[in-house]
C-alpha cells in the first residue's frame, strides 16, 4: 500500500527520516511531500535516498524549471494513488490549514484533493498545543474522521516541558494501520502465490507468451503479507518489484513454475494460482535462431502441465484458489473449472470487459466458491480485488475448519 508522508517545518522533521524506514519495514511504499519550511531542517535528498522515490516540494515546477501540465496536476495524481496521507510532524500551521480548507502549497492542496484517510502526528510548543484555537482545529478535523496521534509529554526543544513532542514511531505506525483498517487474519498461514506469464522458447531469441503483467498475483502476495501470512511468490517474467516481506522465486517456463510450486507446496496452507501459464510449448524448440524463409513454417506445440489441477489432487486440508480469464460464458466456464480442478475458489474475469484483463491496474471479477456462493464484484483496483479474494479465503478457511471439527 502507498503512504504519502507529509513533512512540515519543525525540529522533529529529522525524525520523519526514521519513520520512512519504519513504514517500509511494515511493507508500505512511501512517497514524501515536504513543505518549504521543512526543507530548512532536512534536505529532500535525504528522503529521496531513504524512500527511493521522488520527493515533492512544490505545487508547480521548481523555480527556474520548465512548467508543464504534469507538474500542474501532480497533486491530483498523487491523491488518486495514495492509500493514506500521514503528516509527521504536523505543525500548528498545517493543522490550521487542514481544518480551514486552505490550499496554498502541495501538501495542503493534496489534502483537499485526496479521499484517502488522514493521520496527523502533531509536534509543537506546549503553549501552542494547549491554545484554544489549536484544540478547536483538532476537534474539527477529528469530526471529519482525521486520526490524530496524541503527542508525547516531556522536555521540548524550546526548553519547556509538557505535551508537544512528536509521538514515537510505533504509535504513529499503529495509527496508520488503524486508519487503513489493516487486518491480521492470516497470521500463522503459509501462502503460495503464482503470478505473471510463462515464456516458452521457440529458439534462442523468440518465445510464446501472453499479456499477463503479474499485477494481480503480486497484489495478492502483497496483501497476504500485510495480513500476517508468510508468502512465497512464484513469479514468471515481469517488470514488477518483489513486495516487501515476500519471498520471490523467479521462473521462466511452465515446467519451471511447476517444479517451483512442488518444491514449496508441502509447507503451504493456502495456495493461490494467479499466474497465466501458457497452455502449450513448442515440442521441438530450435537450438539455433530460425532463419527467415519464403516458405511457411509449421510449429508443433505440445500441452504444458495443468499446474493447478495436478497440485489440487494433493491438496489435503489446504485451501486452493484458481483464476480463470474468460472471453465468453464466464460464470459457466469458471464453475466447471472449480469442479474439474478440485479448487475451493475460482476468481473469474471476462477479459473483454472494459477495465478488466491483462496489464491494467483494475479488474472486474466474480468469486465462485465451492460452497455455492457467487460474489460478483464491480470494477475495482487489483489491490482491492486482492483484499476481497483474501476476505473470501478467510471465510472459506473458517468454514472448512468448522466442518473438519464436526467430522472428528
Amino acid at each position: 500500500m502507498r503512504i504519502t508522508l507529509g513533512v512540515t517545518g519543525g525540529v522533529a522533521a529529522y525524525k520523519a527520516a526514521e519513520l520512512v524506514r519504519r513504514l517500509q519495514q511494515e511493507g508500505f511504499s512511501v512517497q514524501v511531500v515536504m513543505t518549504k519550511s521543512a526543507r530548512e531542517f532536512v534536505t529532500p535528498l535525504t528522503f529521496a535516498a531513504l524512500s527511493g522515490q521522488k520527493v515533492i516540494t512544490d505545487l508547480f515546477a521548481e523555480s527556474g524549471g520548465e512548467a508543464n501540465l504534469e507538474s500542474a496536476i501532480e497533486h491530483i495524481a498523487v491523491a488518486q494513488r495514495t492509500d493514506l496521507l500521514l503528516v509527521a510532524p504536523a505543525t500548528a500551521d498545517v493543522i490550521a490549514k487542514f481544518a480551514r480548507g486552505i490550499a496554498d502549497d502541495f501538501l495542503t492542496t493534496l489534502h483537499l484533493a485526496s479521499t484517502a484517510p488522514v493521520v496527523l502526528a502533531p509536534a509543537m510548543n506546549v503553549n501552542m498545543w494547549n491554545h484554544p484555537a489549536m484544540q478547536e482545529n483538532l476537534e474539527m478535523l477529528r469530526a471529519r474522521g482525521v486520526h490524530v496521534v496524541q503527542p508525547d509529554e516531556g522536555y521540548l526543544a524550546c526548553g519547556m516541558t509538557g505535551p508537544g513532542r512528536l509521538a514515537g514511531q510505533e504509535a504513529i505506525v499503529a495509527a496508520a494501520k488503524e486508519a487503513l483498517k489493516l487486518k491480521h487474519d492470516l497470521e500463522g498461514e503459509m501462502l503460495l502465490v503464482t503470478a505473471g506469464p510463462t515464456c516458452e522458447d521457440l529458439d534462442p531469441v523468440r518465445y510464446i507468451t501472453n499479456r499477463s503483467s503479474g499485477k494481480m498475483g503480486y497484489a495478492v502476495a502483497e496483501a497476504a503479507a500485510r495480513r500476517g501470512a508468510r508468502v512465497v511468490l512464484i513469479s514468471g517474467p515481469t517488470s514488477l518489484d518483489a513486495p516487501a516481506s515476500v519471498e520471490r522465486v523467479c521462473v521462466r517456463t511452465a515446467l519451471e513454475m511447476q517444479e517451483a510450486v512442488r518444491q514449496h507446496f508441502s509447507g503451504t496452507t493456502i495456495a493461490i494460482f494467479a499466474a497465466a501459464v501458457a497452455d502449450y510449448r513448442p515440442a521441438e524448440p530450435f537450438s539455433q535462431k530460425m532463419k527467415r524463409s519464403k516458405d511457411p513454417v509449421t510449429l508443433k506445440l505440445e500441452p504444458n502441465p495443468d499446474i493447478l489441477a495436478s497440485i489440487a489432487k494433493e491438496k489435503g486440508s489446504r485451501l486452493i484458489v484458481g483464476f480463470a480469464a474468460e472471453t465468453d460464458h464466464v460464470a459457466e466456464n469458471a464453475r466447471k473449472k472449480l469442479t474439474a480442478k478440485n479448487a475451493d475458489l475460482i476468481v473469474a474475469n471476462d477479459v473483454t470487459v472494459e477495465g478488466a484483463g491483462f496489464d491494467l491496474d483494475t479488474n472486474v471479477v466474480t468469486l465462485l466458491a465451492r460452497d455455492g456462493r457467487d460474489l460478483p464484484l464491480p470494477k475495482l483496483t487489483k489491490r482491492e480485488v486482492a483484499e476481497r479474494v483474501l476476505d473470501e479465503v478467510v471465510r472459506l478457511r473458517s468454514t472448512l475448519r468448522v466442518a473438519a471439527q464436526h467430522s472428528d
